[in-house]
C-alpha cells in the first residue's frame, strides 16, 4: 500500500511539473524549448512490488490517478483514511471513461488467475495431490471475482487492504526465505565433511575459516541513515563537500521520482556504498543472496527509525526530524550478517530433522515407485509371452490348413488300387492284399453262388490278379485291382475279411453271388444285388 501511494503522489507531482512545462513565455523561442521532452523522459516507473497480482495493481493507479477528483481526493487523504476504504468509495464520483477502463482491468484479471488456478490444480492432480480448494480461492481476495464483470467500490477496498496486508508480510516471509538458504547451505557443507576422510576434512575446515575471516575483513560499515553514512553518499555519489551537507538538498537530489518521499527502493540506493565494503561478486567468500539481506535489513532499520506514521514511506518532514535525533548524528557501530547469525543451533537442529524426514519419505516414495515399476515389467513380460504363444498357434493352424490343401482326399497316390474296366467297387479299408499265387483264376471260381460272407479283403490286400466283370467296383485307395475277372455283379465284401474263400459256391449266369443251397441276404451281408 505504501508504493500505492508514493505512485499515485508521484503521478500528482509529475502533472503538475508537466503543466507548468508547458507554459513557454512568449519571447522565447519554441524551436529551443526541450523541457516537455526532458520531462518525459524522467516519467518514474512503476516500481514492482512483487505481489502477484503486482501489474493489476499499478494499472488500476494508473488509470485512477488521470481523474482529477480521485487525485485531489488521494492528495488529502492520509494514509490510515486509506487503510479504511474512506478513499474507495471516492470511486462513485470517477468519470464514466476511467470506470469502463477499470471493468474491462478487471475482467482481463479475473480471466488470468482463472487460467493460473485451473494449470496449478491440473498439476497437484496429476501429481496425486489433493487440491486445496480454500488456498485457491484466497488468491481472488484482491478483488470480488463474485461479480468479474464490473469494476466496483468493493474491489478497490479488496485492492488496497490486500495490497497493505501483503507488503506488511513481504519482508516477514524474504527473511525466512533467507533463513532456510542459509541453514540449507551450512547443512550441505556439513554433508559434505562427513564424506571426507579426517586429512581432508581438517583441510576443508581451515579453507572455510579463512573464507570468513576473509569476508569479515572489510572497511567499517556506517550506521544505515546516520549522519556519517549519508555523507558519504553526498561526498561519493553526489560530487559535494562533506562539509556543506545539507538534510534538505540531500532529500530532493535523492528523491529520484520527485514525489516528496523515500519509498522503499530509494531507500536502498542509499546503502550502495556502504554494501560495497562487504560485498565483492568477484570474491568467493561474498555470497551475493547475504548481501540482498543486509540491504533488507538496513532498509527496515531506517523505516522503523525514521517512518513515523508507518506507511512505508519517508517524507521530507520525517525525514528532517531524523537528522536532529542523537541516534543520527552519533550513532551505535552497525552489526553485519556475520555478526548476526540469521539462525540458532536450535534452528538448525530443527531444520536437519525435518529434512531427515523428507528424505525417509522421499525414499519410502522412491521404493514404492521401484516396486510399481517392477511389477509393471513382470506383466509386460508375461503379456509380451502371451502374445508370442498366439503368435505361434496362428502360425501353426495357417500350417495345418496348407497341408490339408495339398494332399489328396483319399490318401497317398502311390497306395491307389487302380479300377478294373468294369469299374468295381473298392476293397475296404483294413483289408491286406491277395498275394499273387493265391489269386483266383477266372476258371475256377464256381457258377452258381458264393458264400454269404464271401466279401473283399480290406485296404492292403494283394488284388486278384484275374479281370474283373464291369459292374464289379474298385476296392479303396491303396489296393490293387484284381487282374482276374469276375461276374460282373460281383461286390466286394466288407472290412475285416483278408481273401475270398474257397468255398463251394457258384455265380450265377444272372450275376448274383450265392451260397450252397440259399439265397444270399443282401440286407446283413452287403451282398452284390
Amino acid at each position: 500500500m505504501p508504493d500505492m501511494n508514493a505512485l499515485l503522489t508521484s503521478c500528482l507531482i509529475l502533472s503538475c511539473l508537466l503543466l507548468c512545462s508547458e507554459t513557454v513565455p512568449i519571447g522565447m523561442d519554441k524551436t529551443k524549448v526541450k523541457l516537455p521532452e526532458e520531462t518525459v523522459e524522467e516519467t518514474p516507473q512503476s516500481v514492482d512490488t512483487g505481489l502477484h497480482y503486482d501489474r493489476y495493481l499499478r494499472e488500476v493507479i494508473d488509470y485512477l490517478e488521470k481523474d482529477q477528483h480521485f487525485r485531489e481526493k488521494l492528495h488529502n487523504t492520509d494514509m490510515e483514511d486509506i487503510k479504511q476504504g474512506k478513499l474507495a468509495k471516492e470511486l462513485d464520483f470517477v468519470s464514466h471513461h476511467v470506470r469502463t477502463k477499470l471493468d474491462e482491468l478487471k475482467r482481463q484479471e479475473v480471466s488470468r488467475l482463472r487460467t493460473l488456478i485451473k494449470a496449478k490444480q491440473d498439476m497437484e492432480e496429476g501429481n496425486g495431490m489433493a487440491v486445496d480448494h480454500q488456498a485457491l480461492l484466497k488468491q481472488f481476495e484482491y478483488l470480488n471475482h463474485m461479480n468479474p464483470h464490473t469494476f466496483e467500490v468493493d474491489d478497490l477496498d479488496r485492492l488496497i487492504k490486500s495490497a497493505t496486508s501483503d507488503l506488511e508480510n513481504f519482508d516477514k516471509e524474504r527473511h525466512e526465505e533467507f533463513k532456510r538458504y542459509e541453514m540449507t547451505k551450512e547443512h550441505e557443507r556439513r554433508e559434505h565433511l562427513k564424506t571426507l576422510d579426517e586429512e581432508a576434512r581438517h583441510r576443508e575446515e581451515e579453507h572455510y575459516e579463512e573464507m570468513r575471516k576473509k569476508h569479515a575483513d572489510h572497511p567499517k560499515v556506517n550506521h544505515p541513515g546516520s549522519q556519517d553514512q549519508l555523507k558519504e553518499v553526498w561526498e561519493d555519489k553526489d560530487g559535494l563537500d562533506p562539509d556543506d551537507f545539507d538534510p534538505k538538498t540531500f532529500f530532493n537530489l535523492h528523491d529520484s521520482n520527485g514525489d516528496g518521499y523515500f519509498d522503499e527502493q530509494e531507500l536502498e540506493a542509499l546503502f550502495t556504498k556502504e554494501l560495497e565494503k562487504i560485498y565483492d561478486p568477484t570474491n568467493e567468500e561474498d555470497d551475493m543472496v547475504e548481501m540482498e539481506e543486509e540491504r533488507l535489513r538496513m532498509r527496515e532499520h531506517v523505516m522503523n527509525e525514521v517512518d513515523a506514521n508507518k506507511d512505508r514511506l519517508v517524507s521530507l518532514d520525517e525525514f528532517l526530524v531524523a537528522t536532529k535525533k542523537k541516534e543520527f548524528l552519533e550513532p551505535d557501530s552497525w552489526e553485519t550478517l556475520e555478526q548476526n547469525q540469521a539462525y540458532t543451533e536450535e534452528e538448525m537442529g530443527e531444520f536437519e530433522t525435518h529434512l531427515a524426514q523428507q528424505e525417509e519419505e522421499l525414499s519410502m516414495k522412491a521404493e514404492h515407485l521401484q516396486k510399481q515399476r517392477d511389477e509393471l515389467e513382470r506383466q509386460q513380460e508375461q503379456l509380451n509371452a502371451q502374445k508370442l504363444e498366439l503368435q505361434q498357434a496362428v502360425e501353426h493352424m495357417e500350417n495345418i490348413k496348407k497341408t490339408q490343401s495339398v494332399e489328396p482326399p483319399g490318401g497317398e497316390e502311390d497306395n491307389a488300387i487302380p479300377l478294373a474296366q468294369d469299374q468295381g467297387h473298392p476293397l475296404p479299408p483294413g483289408h491286406a492284399e491277395l498275394p499273387p499265387h493265391q489269386a483266383i483264376p477266372q476258371q475256377e471260381l464256381p457258377q452258381h453262388g458264393v458264400p454269404q460272407d464271401l466279401h473283399p479283403g480290406p485296404p492292403g490286400h494283394h488284388q486278384l490278379q484275374q479281370g474283373l466283370p464291369q459292374d464289379l467296383h474298385p476296392g479303396p485307395p491303396s489296393h490293387h485291382q484284381l487282374q482276374h475277372g469276375l461276374p460282373q455283379d460281383l461286390h466286394p465284401g466288407p472290412p475285416g475279411h483278408n481273401q475270398l474263400p474257397q468255398a463251394g459256391g457258384h455265380l450265377e449266369q444272372t450275376g448274383h453271388l450265392l451260397p450252397q443251397g440259399e439265397q444270399h441276404q443282401p440286407q446283413e451281408h452287403n451282398a452284390i444285388p
